[in-house]
């Protein structure tokens, strides 16, 4: 899928794999050598993200600048000549809420990490950011109010970033698409009744909605318990 797909940058999170490990059908994905690859300091098999591109990024940058989250290997961001990419997978605040806490001071630390970024070039962030914004980005909103990925602090945390100059690619061009989601469990026969919720973005800062062609959810491609989604910008 990703040969046929050929994108110009392929973010990847909870990659769960140290960089040595990392498969060599994957090192070998022709049309992206240039590979970048983050995974949490003796944690083997959590978290982890990675940022592939097709050409050489000016720089390339790991974590955030917050000695708490940056051991978890879950931010990657590379600098190309009009904009930087960040591939990002944000903190789950687990069952029970036991690490909402946590959570919260995540997206703090993020959003000033994303501002300082912005303050020098446009950002695209692609990532697993463990939420659903809205009540139409998921199946059942009612029954998750308390649940990680729905709680208010959570959803505020999304509409801070927003509010900051960002924006959400998918819901900008499709502000009304219902049962659009990118993530269902495993449990239930979820995926087939399309019980889902929308956990996984393309947020840009607002100067580069004039380069925004399309942002796609690709539902159909199977592999994961996420399904990948693409964004279309002409830079």
């Amino acid at each position: 899928w990703v040969q046929e797909e050929a994108p110009d940058v392929l973010c990847l999170q909870e990659t769960k794999c140290a960089v040595s490990a990392v498969p060599p059908e994957i090192r070998a994905l022709p049309g992206l050598p240039h590979q970048f690859w983050s995974s949490a300091k003796d944690r083997p098999g959590y978290s982890g993200v990675g940022l592939l591109a097709k050409t050489e990024p000016l720089n390339v940058t790991y974590g955030i600048g917050d000695p708490e989250h940056d051991v978890d290997g879950r931010v990657v961001t590379a600098e190309f000549p009009s904009l930087f990419v960040v591939s990002a997978y944000v903190p789950n605040a687990g069952r029970g809420l036991v690490r909402l806490e946590p959570r919260q001071r995540f997206d703090a630390a993020f959003l000033a990490f994303l501002q300082r970024l912005d303050a020098q070039k446009p950002v695209l962030l692609c990532g697993d950011l463990n939420v659903a914004h809205a009540e139409i980005d998921l199946c059942h909103p009612r029954a998750n109010r308390a649940n990680p990925g729905f709680t208010p602090q959570e959803r505020e945390g999304f509409s801070r970033l927003l509010a900051a100059g960002f924006v959400d690619s998918f819901r900008h061009l499709y502000p009304e698409a219902r049962g659009a989601f990118t993530f269902w469990t495993y449990l239930g026969g979820a995926r087939a009744r399309n019980v889902g919720w929308r956990l996984d973005y393309a947020v840009l800062s607002r100067r580069l909605l004039g380069s925004l062609c399309d942002s796609k959810i690709r539902s159909t491609v199977a592999g994961s318990d996420h399904c990948p989604i693409t964004a279309l910008l002409a830079v």
